[in-house]
């Protein structure tokens, strides 16, 4: 694992295959005051990160941050028969075969809520994520609604999908698919992006991509497809 700042620490996984495209994996682990562990987005789960967990606290909560994010959940589930289970209800759903302790949209103020923040972007059809701001390292964490490939990690044929998509760095963005999904619902989209603008978060942590230190800059121009009016409006 890699200690990105106080209490957060990122471990990158194997790459899984979607649409075509090598998609790199990578679980964000913080370390809460009561020194359990949050784990987002759990990647294979290996021996050595099972002892590097060890050595930082005993995992508590496993998060499913949206529908595509559930791979390896079983085994995390029967390694840490303890932790609580917490997903969208998208996921929950499509992982029926596991017991959820929680799902986001019951949930409006979670047990961590003085130290890690919570959004639920939704106004797509096609699926709802959960987003956090750990506010001690002021580090945005998304799973899709930011992609920020490396280029070179492609070859020239799926480079050419990866850009047309808008998923390579250093301008990464949400996907082609999804952004359009978004198309009849921009008002209610913006009206989240607002709130993690709002957050001030200064840096930007993603599933799949490269990390960003100047996180409100680049969500303004990855959103910059909703329009200045809506970005600028007021959030109520």
């Amino acid at each position: 694992m890699y200690q990105l700042d106080t209490s957060i620490w990122i471990a990158d996984g194997e790459a899984v295959p979607f649409f075509a495209l090598p998609y790199t994996t990578r679980v964000v682990v913080v370390r809460l005051a009561d020194h359990s562990l949050w784990i987002h987005s759990p990647v294979k789960l290996t021996d050595a990160l099972r002892t590097e967990l060890a050595s930082l606290g005993r995992v508590r909560y496993l998060i499913a941050p949206n529908q595509l994010h559930h791979l390896f959940l079983s085994e995390w589930v029967e390694v840490f028969p303890d932790a609580q289970l917490m997903g969208t209800q998208q996921v929950a759903k499509k992982r029926d075969d596991l017991c959820f302790d929680h799902c986001f949209e019951d949930v409006s103020e979670p047990a961590w809520k003085d130290e890690i923040a919570q959004c639920l972007i939704t106004g797509s059809p096609v699926m709802t994520e959960c987003v956090f701001f750990h506010r001690q390292s002021q580090t945005l964490i998304v799973t899709d609604l930011i992609e920020n490939f490396r280029p070179e990690a492609f070859s020239p044929f799926k480079r050419k999908i990866a850009e047309w998509a808008g998923v390579t760095a250093p301008n990464g963005k949400t996907p082609l698919d999804w952004r359009l999904s978004f198309w009849f619902h921009k008002d209610e989209l913006a009206k989240h992006i607002r709130t993690v603008i709002n957050w001030a978060p200064q840096r930007l942590v993603m599933a799949h991509g490269e990390i960003v230190e100047a996180a409100v800059p680049h969500l303004l121009r990855a959103f910059s497809w909703l329009g200045e009016k809506r970005l600028n409006a007021p959030t109520h």
